[in-house]
C-alpha cells in the first residue's frame, strides 16, 4: 500500500485520487503482489501448523500414521485446500484498495456538501490514506490469518480422521467474554458453537469455530490424544457446554 500512497502525492482533484486508487487495485502489478503475499502467508501457516502436528504426534500411539499422512498430504486434498486458501486471501488483499476507494468517495461527497474546495479535499484524502489503509490492512491481517489457520487445521483433521479440537484462547484481558467461556472446551468440527448465545448475549454472530470471527485470536488445538486432556473436561455437545468424564466423551466421540 506504500506504493499506492506515493501515487497519490501531488493530486489535487478528488476524482483523480479515486480513479488512481481504483486503477491500482485492478493493475497486474498489484495482482501479482497480492498473490505473492497470500501465498507467503498460507505457506508459512501451513509449515508452522505442520510442526505443531508433528510435535503432538510424538506423544500419540498413532504417531507413525500421523507422520506418514503429513508427508503425503500435499499430493492429496490438502494441496487443493492450500491453493483455494491462497486464492481466497489474494482476493481479500486485492479488495483493500477498492474498499478504501469507497471510503474516499463517501468522504468526497460529505466534504463537497460542506462546501470544501476540491484541492483541500484531495489534501485531506492524501493525509488520511496512510492511517485508513493501515487500520484496514491490520484488521484484515488479523482476521484472515486466524481464519486461514483454522481452515488449515480443519483440513488436516479431516484428512487424518480427527473429529474434535480444543478451543484455546490467548488467555489475556483482551479475550472477549464469550470466548473466555469457550476456553479449553472440546468441540466437534461438524458442530461449531455460538459462543455469544452460550454466554447469554443479545447480539450473536452465528455458529463458528475458534479463530473464525473478526479480530479473534483464539485457535484450534486438534484432539489427537485423549491422554493429554484433563478429565473431566468441558465439552460442547447438543447445544450446550457439559462436563464429561473420559468414558462419557468416548461414547459420544466414537
Amino acid at each position: 500500500m506504500a506504493r499506492l500512497g506515493r501515487l497519490l502525492i501531488g493530486l489535487s482533484d478528488p476524482l483523480d485520487v479515486v480513479n488512481t486508487i481504483k486503477a491500482f487495485a485492478l493493475s497486474e502489478g498489484f495482482d501479482k503482489l497480492a498473490r505473492a503475499a497470500a501465498q507467503t502467508m498460507v505457506t508459512h501457516l501451513f509449515t508452522d501448523a505442520g510442526r505443531t502436528w508433528r510435535q503432538a504426534a510424538r506423544h500419540n500411539s498413532q504417531g507413525r500414521q500421523v507422520y506418514e499422512a503429513l508427508r503425503k498430504e500435499l499430493n492429496g486434498p490438502m494441496g487443493a485446500t492450500l491453493q483455494h486458501l491462497t486464492e481466497q486471501n489474494a482476493a481479500i488483499i486485492k479488495s483493500l484498495p477498492l474498499d478504501i476507494a469507497g471510503q474516499v468517495t463517501a468522504h468526497v461527497a460529505k466534504e463537497s456538501l460542506k462546501g470544501t474546495r476540491a484541492s483541500d479535499i484531495a489534501d485531506q484524502i492524501v493525509k488520511l490514506f496512510p492511517r485508513t489503509s493501515r487500520a484496514r490492512a491490520d484488521t484484515i491481517a488479523r482476521t484472515e490469518t486466524s481464519k486461514t489457520q483454522t481452515a488449515l487445521t480443519e483440513a488436516r483433521c479431516q484428512n487424518l480422521g480427527v473429529g474434535w479440537y480444543i478451543w484455546r484462547t490467548s488467555e489475556d484481558q483482551r479475550v472477549r467474554d464469550s470466548h473466555k467461556l469457550m476456553r479449553d472446551v472440546l468441540v466437534r468440527w461438524s458442530d461449531p458453537p455460538s459462543p455469544e448465545a452460550l454466554d447469554g448475549e443479545s447480539r450473536t454472530y452465528g455458529h463458528y469455530h475458534a479463530g473464525n470471527i473478526f479480530n479473534c485470536r483464539c485457535y484450534t488445538a486438534p484432539l489427537i490424544d485423549l491422554d493429554l486432556v484433563n478429565w473431566p473436561a468441558r465439552v460442547y455437545y447438543n447445544g450446550s457446554i457439559q462436563s464429561m468424564t473420559r468414558k462419557q466423551f468416548e461414547r459420544i466421540a466414537a
